[in-house]
């Protein structure tokens, strides 16, 4: 996805930029070398060179590898990669690679304490598998499959928080409509392999799921989803999602609002050892081929 970048975007990606460049240069590479050394294209290496594009996490991490930065690791079976220099500098970068109307949730998002997630059509972008992801980016009209791959980039790097250990992850308490359990967003399997993970994921200490349940009816929630970024100075920011991209709300008749209608929808929801349950009995029943 092409940004429009205003020129304190261009000041903030300039490091990356500059970095990126010096080392191309002192190897003597051209975009086109470097391009094939990292596995890209040409053109995308010179969008990102001359700020008409951002960089992804995914590009960060061919970047380190090329060049072969300090710090940088590989991936590990059950280990999470090290980022090295231009995965440090892409995680200061981070909330430029989102739509304008959530960067401000998303800078705020990564220094969050807790979390308090409702959604009443799909699972959490934070809980989403990698499949699951991206059949749900797919479903943007118009939308490339390069798109889908940098928004995929972004989504799966924002997952980050919940496992990371320094600081310690946000407490998460994440509300989902019984509806998401049914609704075929992706291939059997994939449903299937999605339910089993929030199962998995529930079981997390920081992680709290629960289902509001067809019973609560025409709840108060069916009106949009929305995040509440609960941060450490004890103030909190709202991100309500909406079909034009969303809108953050910092003022307190906002917050209030969105707290009062978190909190009735928890009193409506099932206790969390019965929605997970629920969720495993699904994916067998429901989506097992």
């Amino acid at each position: 996805m092409t940004l429009a970048l205003s020129e304190r975007d261009r000041e903030r990606l300039s490091l990356f930029v500059d970095e990126m460049r010096a080392m191309r240069t002192e190897r003597g590479w051209s975009r086109a070398e470097l391009a094939a050394q990292a596995q890209y294209s040409e053109s995308l290496i010179a969008m990102v060179e001359t700020y008409q594009r951002g960089p992804t996490q995914s590009l960060a991490k061919a970047l380190d590898r090329s060049f072969g930065t300090a710090g940088f690791k590989e991936d590990i079976p059950g280990q999470m990669s090290n980022p090295g220099t231009f995965g440090r500098l892409w995680l200061k970068l981070r909330a430029m690679s989102f739509p304008e109307s959530f960067r401000p949730y998303a800078e705020l998002e990564a220094k969050a304490v807790a979390l308090r997630d409702f959604e009443h059509s799909l699972v959490p972008g934070l809980l989403q598998t990698e499949d699951y992801a991206r059949a749900v980016l797919r479903t943007k009209p118009g939308v490339t499959e390069a798109e889908v791959e940098d928004d995929l980039s972004k989504r799966l790097g924002r997952q980050r928080i919940l496992t990371r250990e320094e600081p310690p992850p946000p407490r998460l308490y994440a509300l989902l409509d019984e509806g998401i359990l049914y609704r075929p967003v992706a291939s059997s399997s994939v449903m299937h392999d999605q339910f089993a993970r929030l199962v998995e994921m529930s079981q997390w200490p920081h992680i709290t799921i629960q289902i509001v349940p067809y019973a609560a009816g025409g709840h108060s929630g069916l009106a949009g989803a929305f995040i509440i970024a609960d941060l450490p100075s004890a103030q909190s920011i709202v991100f309500i999602d909406d079909v034009s991209g969303g809108r953050v709300a910092e003022d307190g008749p906002a917050r209030s609002e969105a707290e009062l209608c978190f909190e009735a929808l928890r009193s409506e929801a099932l206790p969390k050892p019965a929605s997970r349950d629920l969720i495993a009995k699904v994916a067998k029943e429901r989506w097992t081929a």
